[in-house]
Order: C-alpha cells, then structure tokens, then sequence
C-alpha cells in the first residue's frame, strides 16, 4: 500500500508541475507584489488547508511578508491574499473570494477544479491553481476511492509559490 501511495503522491505532483507551472508562476508574480510594495501576503486555508498558513507563517521558512488572514478588515489595496480550499466550489472559500473581490483585493486561489461547479474559485480568482485533487488517490475494497491528500497537493503548490516568490524578490534586488 505505501508503494502505491508514494506512486500516486508522485504522479499528483508531477501533474501540477507540469499543468499548473504557467499559473504558479503567473500567482508568484501576483503575490510578490506585496512582498515588493508595503503590502502583505494573506494566506487563508480551509479546513485541512489551515495546514498552509501554518507552514507560511511559523514554517521552518515562513513566507516574506506572508501572515493568515484573520480579518478582511486587516487588508489594504496594497496586499495580496493566497486562498486554499480542497474544492473550488468550497461555499466559505467562494464567499471569502467574493468579499476579496467586492474590496478590489487581487487574490490566488488553490484548489481541486470539479466540473460545472458554481460559484467556482477557478471563476472569481485573478489567478487559479488547480490541486488535480478531486478524488482518492487509492482504490479500496468497496470499488471506491480513498486516500485524499488534499493538504499535501496545497503545501506543494504552496512552496512552488514561495520557492518562485523568493526568486522573483532575488531579481529585484
């Protein structure tokens, strides 16, 4: 089974590497405005996805400029927020995203894309990122699907963002 798993985790990876590479780049270059200007970078997760404002704000590396949302009342035109949903239809992530743009706040958004799904992250983002998470990675004995790792596709797409971010800071300097 940890064979299995470690295949799968590996094929998710390498599918947002190779899918989502033009829209990790286009959202790295969103964020570092932030970084740049006076801005902050606001990291709201969802659920499971709290995982990466743990990770940005008291991770090993935190990210430049990088700290959770906790209010929509702490932004200002000058930051940039990076939502995490494990879906795009997420209806707390929609309404944040909705709030986000009713303030003119440019934000990224992460998150598995389902088909024909309304209000969608993919839809209100300036730029989406798709987790390619939409169901278990591992069949089970019941013919369905279980193993999600939902905040396992979020972190990678999160240090791409950052590993970039920090790229892009290097350039300016």
């Amino acid at each position: 089974m940890l064979k299995m798993l470690t295949t799968q985790l590996n094929g998710l990876f390498q599918r947002i590497a190779d899918k989502e590479a033009d829209q990790i780049e286009d959202g790295a270059r969103l964020l570092a405005q932030a970084a740049v200007g006076e801005g902050k970078i606001y990291i709201k997760g969802f659920q499971e996805m709290k995982a990466v404002e743990a990770e940005a704000a008291s991770g090993a590396e935190p990210l430049p400029c990088g700290c959770p949302l906790d209010s929509m009342d702490d932004l200002a035109g000058h930051d940039r927020v990076l939502l995490v949903s494990r879906f795009a239809h997420d209806p707390e992530a929609a309404a944040a995203a909705a709030a986000l743009r009713e303030r003119g706040i440019p934000f990224v958004a992460a998150a598995g894309r389902m088909p024909n799904e309304e209000p969608s992250l993919a839809q209100m983002a300036d730029v989406f990122i798709d987790t390619r998470l939409t169901k278990g990675l591992l069949p089970d004995e019941n013919g369905g699907r279980t193993g999600f790792p939902s905040s396992l596709a979020a972190l990678y797409i999160y240090f791409a963002l950052k590993l970039t971010i920090e790229e892009i800071l290097q350039e300016l300097e």
